[in-house]
């Protein structure tokens, strides 16, 4: 446990650090909306690039992580749209508890993988983003359709946000110049390096700032519905199915932590762009991201034991 600790513990303490400059609003209200963007759209999106398009992926079991990865998330949400009327939630509280159980926070995940793992983990992360996002995406975009909360002009514009997204075609990007032995030749290769090593420390604080402290008041059956899955029956699931499939360490911790990851900030923009329950999407956020602290590195102790 301490060496998982080790590894993570500096990852909540960028998160915490944001949280606190949130609190005070320092440096200014409106310094880190931008900055999100720019982390969104530069700077995660070349970390991904500088990551695939250099790395040695035919080292990563892909089918395997995502028959695990991918099983389980279609699973549970199939099985709470299959729960939606014995949760008794609103379209919109539904959408936001859907979010909460599937999507899963980038930063975190791609963070603690190298962490934990060093170059191999961020490999191994990066694939696993690769395979994740645009399904997660898909599914949630989806289960605002279903739940009838936006129209067709919504529709149209959220699928075209999903064509549009910067980890998507980063992810497409870093595999195409890593198949077609392109690479990042001369001075790109440490530049968009360079740019990608911002990314994460920036992205944790950035994750902090977003955290909305008084929503933690917020406690009802649709909060203990999506933390449950996320936090527990998720990262259960994909242990099990990746003792089946028989992965390799770094890629079974790899696909634990972003199992119980807790889910993407990004969720509360989308709830409220969409129709969504954005104050229950907030407090779904606010506390998974604080309980994650506790949660994730049993269940990778777990693992490892």
């Amino acid at each position: 446990m301490e060496s998982i600790s080790g590894a993570l513990g500096p990852l909540f303490l960028l998160i915490l650090l944001g949280a606190a400059l949130g609190v005070k609003r320092w440096p200014s209200d409106t310094f880190w909306p931008p900055m999100e963007r720019l982390i969104y759209f530069v700077l995660f999106p070349a970390m991904l690039v500088s990551t695939l398009a250099t790395a040695d992926v035919s080292q990563v079991p892909v089918t395997r992580l995502a028959l695990v990865l991918l099983g389980a998330m279609v699973a549970f949400g199939v099985l709470l749209w299959r729960l939606r009327t014995q949760l008794k939630l609103s379209p919109g509280a539904f959408t936001s508890v859907f979010q909460g159980a599937v999507r899963f926070n980038t930063y975190v995940g791609v963070a603690g993988a190298a962490a934990l793992h060093g170059s191999a983990g961020a490999t191994t992360a990066a694939v696993a983003v690769a395979l994740m996002v645009p399904v997660v995406n898909i599914m949630c975009v989806a289960s605002f359709v279903a739940a009838g909360t936006l129209g067709n002009a919504s529709l149209g514009k959220s699928a075209m946000a999903l064509i549009k997204n910067p980890l998507i075609l980063a992810c497409l990007l870093g595999i195409v110049l890593n198949l077609s032995g392109v690479g990042l030749p001369g001075w790109s290769h440490d530049t968009v390096d360079l740019l990608g090593r911002a990314a994460l420390p920036l992205g944790l604080v950035a994750v902090g700032v977003a955290l909305r402290p008084a929503a933690l008041l917020r406690v009802d059956r649709g909060v203990l519905a999506t933390n449950s899955i996320k936090l527990v029956l998720m990262p259960a699931l994909v242990l099990g199915f990746a003792w089946l499939v028989g992965l390799d360490t770094v890629s079974r911790d790899v696909a634990l932590l972003f199992a119980a990851l807790p889910t993407a900030t990004s969720a509360y923009i989308l709830a409220r762009q969409l129709g969504g329950d954005a104050e229950l999407m907030a407090a779904i956020i606010t506390g998974q991201t604080l309980l994650a602290m506790l949660t994730l590195p049993v269940w990778l102790q777990l693992a490892g034991g």
